[in-house]
């Protein structure tokens, strides 16, 4: 597996309540999109979700909600440096061949900058809207398994099988093969420390967790027993985290916005505080390099203020000047 770090800052768009006609909402994105770039943020990232989902960076069910790898290949020709990935795939959304076969198309629509994010998937209301059969959890992380074995060999392999209990594939083809020497990285989501993490030491190049600096160290420190176990140098795996960044060109309006988000979603601020990136430049540097000391690679920030893309660009500057 590489041993290139997947991203050391990214941006993840996670709503597209942007306010705009439908036939202007795409480009719209490209806007957010081509400023992350251009300011310094090198992957990209959307949800894989149908319906929008209540979280800080997001908002109510029936707001805009695009197809990732529809948009993603959209966003890699109007690109050209970011990675581009889904934080992260539900396993049980995709045929893991068709979703090897989406990649891969995708891996050469944007010149070999493609990331697959993947998890064992959550969200039972999409899962019932949709049609979709969701498993115990337990299957669930016995289908990413088997999901991550056949995309790893459609990646790599010309023709392979793979026979399991939930997915098959006979001689698959795969052709045009990926850009990516090897085929792009795959990022497993999620902090479970039983399976996630295990899943991660035996198959992915990264992967990608929430919490605090403590919750951090700690996940990392079961990474790295996982990596033991599994004979694997813990250095090929990017580490990262995903959370919400709220940077203004002052300290007092940055917390007046962490005051209204709280406010938007019935949350106390103190309790968004300690799941959040908040402060002026100089406060924002500070914080992220505590998450980094933590032992993290890479940070991935949603950015749920910036209804226009002054803020992506502050925040992409600022972390690109102080960390390089």
């Amino acid at each position: 597996m590489t041993q290139t770090k997947v991203t050391r800052f990214g941006l993840q768009i996670p709503s597209f309540s942007y306010q705009v006609p439908t036939e202007q909402l795409f480009e719209r994105i490209v806007l957010s999109a081509v400023a992350a770039e251009e300011s310094g943020f090198d992957s990209l990232w959307v949800m894989d979700h149908f319906y929008q989902i209540q979280v800080p960076a997001g908002g109510r069910r029936e707001e805009p909600m695009l197809e990732a790898y529809s948009l993603l290949s959209g966003l890699a020709a109007r690109t050209s440096r970011v990675r581009l990935g889904a934080m992260v795939t539900g396993v049980t959304y995709r045929n893991p061949a068709l979703l090897a076969k989406t990649l891969t198309t995708l891996d050469v629509i944007s010149s070999g900058r493609a990331v697959l994010g993947i998890g064992a998937a959550w969200n039972s209301e999409e899962h019932e809207g949709y049609g979709f059969d969701f498993p115990p959890v337990g299957e669930r992380f016995d289908r990413l398994e088997e999901a991550l074995r056949i995309i790893r060999a459609m990646l790599r392999e010309p023709a392979p099988s793979f026979q399991g209990e939930h997915y098959r594939i006979s001689g698959a083809l795969n052709e045009p093969r990926p850009v990516t020497p090897g085929g792009p990285p795959v990022l497993v989501g999620g902090g479970g420390e039983r399976r996630t993490l295990r899943l991660v030491a035996k198959y992915a190049d990264a992967c990608n967790l929430f919490g605090d600096i403590p919750t951090v160290r700690h996940k990392l420190a079961v990474l790295d027993r996982h990596c033991e176990a599994e004979g694997r140098d813990p250095a090929e795996i990017t580490r990262t985290r995903l959370g919400t960044l709220i940077i203004a060109p002052t300290a007092g309006e940055a917390e007046h916005r962490l005051v209204q988000l709280a406010a938007r979603h019935g949350m106390d601020p103190e309790e968004l505080r300690t799941a959040t990136v908040v402060g002026d430049p100089d406060q924002v540097v500070e914080q992220v390099a505590a998450y980094l000391d933590a032992g993290l690679d890479g940070l991935v920030f949603n950015l749920p203020q910036a209804s226009g893309t002054d803020t992506i660009r502050l925040a992409g500057d600022t972390l690109t000047h102080a960390f390089g």
